[in-house]
């Protein structure tokens, strides 16, 4: 037998095509060349030949245009012959957009084939196959489950332990490793570790009884609630609709909602604010009682901390725990305004944060119990935590920026 097969130079393979062509049998040309004939062969099945393999040998006819059929399946993958043709034409000095080009495919596609299947700076059919094979195999190990992602693995079990959502899991590390692929991971692949695969084997890893902020076993669509008709407001000109326009769109820090979220029995409570722009959240306990001087005293408090600039408005819920806004304008110098009667989503940012915030302070939750310091401890969780909203930055960052142009203009 001439020569091994596998160890054939391009310039061989095109003087074997081009013998071929000329009439030459297959037999013949692997003699002449000093290949092995089986080469022969596949490269002039590559090329779409049909030859005789015996000592008269010769084409049959011309080399039929070979269908884009041929070169890629069904589901628009290379076959073989589509890798023989990228071999052929590489061997040519052809570009890869060229080559994509014939075969009917995006250039990348040819690109992605020629990254992942070089050896040595060569492209090889053989082991080009070899690779999509495996990797077709199923089940394949996840992203999570293998010994490579020890790390992501470590960096995911962190987010859900700090309460932090899948996707903003995904965020986040996208945002701190943006070139390192083996650190990104999706947020739909947390949800398979959790729900699925190895019946939610990562949970068993988790510090905390739920892995979800949401406290479900399994995931369920988002209801689609009616909405409330509107009626009359007591609440004279301090409406919405009153609010300037820069509150509206976010454009503008200073621009607050609040309101309260209730303990056990309606005799405890505490204030949540969240500043709209940067998402900043306060809360502050009402252990002894929750009538309208008591949460208009302590709002006083909570708002006059903050620098001028930053507490411009404050958009509340009609309760009257705030009846005595005007005297809150006057020592705080920041203007109140009320949503619509049963309009909760007229200030959606706080109501989203209370449902944070019940995470960690359920219903029927006792605040005489809760220390200052527990408060602390969750108003630093949530200001730290990525916001999708905020491009993954945290809204602790986003204040600070805010701070910092202020005490530099």
């Amino acid at each position: 037998m001439a020569g091994r097969p596998g160890r054939y130079s391009v310039v061989q393979r095109q003087q074997a095509l081009g013998l071929l062509e000329q009439g030459l049998a297959a037999l013949e040309v692997a003699r002449r060349l000093g290949v092995d004939r089986r080469a022969v062969g596949r490269w002039a099945k590559v090329a779409g030949m049909t030859f005789r393999m015996g000592p008269v040998g010769g084409l049959l006819r011309p080399a039929p245009a070979v269908s884009e059929g041929d070169w890629t399946d069904a589901r628009g993958r290379l076959t073989e012959a589509g890798r023989g043709v990228i071999a052929l034409r590489l061997g040519e000095g052809r570009s890869p957009a060229r080559i994509a080009a014939e075969l009917g495919v995006h250039r990348s596609s040819v690109s992605r084939e020629l990254t992942r299947n070089r050896v040595g700076g060569v492209y090889s059919v053989r082991v080009a196959q070899h690779r999509t094979h495996a990797n077709r195999a199923r089940p394949q190990p996840r992203k999570l489950d293998r010994p490579e992602h020890a790390a992501l693995r470590a960096e995911v079990i962190q987010g859900l332990n700090a309460h932090w959502s899948p996707q903003q899991i995904q965020g986040e590390l996208a945002l701190r490793h943006p070139q390192d692929e083996s650190m990104q991971i999706s947020h739909e692949t947390i949800y398979q570790a959790l729900y699925v695969q190895g019946r939610g084997s990562l949970r068993a890893e988790l510090a905390r009884e739920q892995a979800l902020r949401s406290g479900r076993t399994h995931r369920v669509p988002a209801s689609k609630l009616a909405a409330r008709p509107r009626g009359k407001s007591w609440v004279g000109q301090a409406t919405i609709t009153a609010r300037p326009a820069e509150a509206t769109d976010r454009a503008v820090p200073g621009h607050w909602e609040g309101d309260l979220i209730l303990g056990a029995g309606n005799r405890t409570a505490a204030i949540t604010l969240v500043e709209r722009s940067t998402r900043y959240t306060m809360i502050a306990r009402l252990p002894a009682r929750h009538d309208a001087t008591t949460v208009t005293d302590r709002l006083i408090d909570m708002v006059t901390a903050l620098p001028a600039h930053l507490a411009k408005t404050l958009t509340w819920d009609q309760g009257s725990e705030l009846a005595e806004h005007a005297r809150f304008t006057v020592a705080a110098g920041c203007n109140v305004y009320f949503c619509d009667p049963h309009s909760p989503w007229q200030r959606g940012t706080n109501e989203n944060t209370n449902g944070l915030i019940r995470e960690f302070f359920p219903k029927g939750i006792d605040f005489t119990t809760v220390t200052d310091e527990r408060v602390a401890e969750v108003e630093a969780l949530l200001n730290t935590r990525p916001r999708a909203t905020l491009g993954f930055h945290t809204p602790a960052a986003k204040l600070n920026q805010l701070l910092t142009v202020a005490q530099t203009s």
